[in-house]
């Protein structure tokens, strides 16, 4: 299948960022915005921007579109997944191609199960620092989706995306090890998003020496020790990679769960910590700063 169309479910950082480049790239006829009818008429009613210029998005409310999804994008926080998935489900086709851009490894399990797991192409959002903060998005690295099949997953449906990324010039990779590299994601996760938003601070504080960047590091650690026993072979060397590019980030941004706590939003802190505690109470493991996280992020 050429994938020629893009409709997108959820417009905080992520949503508004790929929402932005797709509609300049393909025009706003081949991009729909879904959502339900009064979040629509907030969207239209409010002026969204982002890098500083007025967002100019196809806003559709979802239960009135009749056309199919070719490629369905899933950008919403992982507590709204399921009642966004009820809102496009009419959407999903035969050849319906689905992926999600949120943290953790649970979202594409949850989608699977709903519209069946060879629609789905896992996929990871890395590498980017993009931030909103009411209707202002910002980004100064756009980072890449990596994407990969597991659990019944299409090659083909992997081939179409790929293909159609790289023909509008939007930055992704495959990985050797889809499964890896998503754990190796949530160990980014773990460790930087909840440090930072425990202790109310920015990037910058896990990039210097010190308490925070400890706590970051013990974190990790946690996750390999799960991740292994999980049959995942995470290791030192990963988290050093994942803190490398941590380190390059903007000193001044946030991770979106920082972004969520300020707001006074309900954070992913059950995808990160949870998940690690889950299993790791699973396999016999102690996951005291993990615990710590949950208790009082949560």
């Amino acid at each position: 299948m050429e994938i020629r169309t893009i409709d997108i479910v959820g417009l905080g950082a992520l949503g508004v960022m790929y929402a932005d480049f797709f509609t300049r790239k393909l025009g706003k006829e081949h991009v729909r915005v879904l959502a339900d009818k009064e979040r629509i008429t907030r969207y239209r009613n409010d002026t969204i921007t982002f890098n500083g210029e007025v967002c100019d998005f196809h806003y559709a409310v979802a239960a009135e579109e009749k056309r199919p999804a070719q490629l369905l994008l899933f950008a919403v926080k992982y507590g709204a997944l399921e009642d966004a998935m009820e809102e496009a489900a009419h959407l999903v086709g035969r050849d319906t191609i689905i992926l999600s851009v949120l943290n953790g490894i649970r979202s594409e399990e949850d989608l699977g199960r709903r519209f069946g797991r060879e629609k789905v192409v896992h996929c990871i959002a890395q590498k980017m620092d993009a931030m909103k903060e009411g209707n202002t998005a910002t980004c100064t690295n756009k980072g890449e989706l990596a994407l990969g099949v597991l659990d019944g997953g299409r090659t083909e449906n992997l081939e179409a995306v790929k293909t159609f990324f790289d023909k509008v010039g939007f930055a992704c990779s495959i990985p050797g090890d889809m499964r890896h590299a998503m754990w190796a994601k949530l160990l980014c996760n773990v460790g930087v998003n909840q440090t930072v938003s425990l202790c109310s601070g920015t990037y910058r504080s896990v990039q210097t020496e010190g308490k925070e960047r400890e706590m970051m590091k013990a974190a990790m650690r946690e996750t390999i020790l799960v991740a292994n026993a999980e049959g995942v072979s995470l290791s030192e060397k990963d988290m050093n990679d994942w803190i490398s590019i941590i380190d390059s980030l903007n000193p001044d941004g946030e991770p979106s769960m920082r972004q969520d706590s300020k707001a006074g939003r309900k954070t992913e802190v059950v995808l990160f910590a949870g998940t690690i505690c889950e299993l790791g109470r699973k396999h016999g493991i102690a996951t005291p700063v993990n615990d710590e996280f949950l208790e009082k992020i949560q």
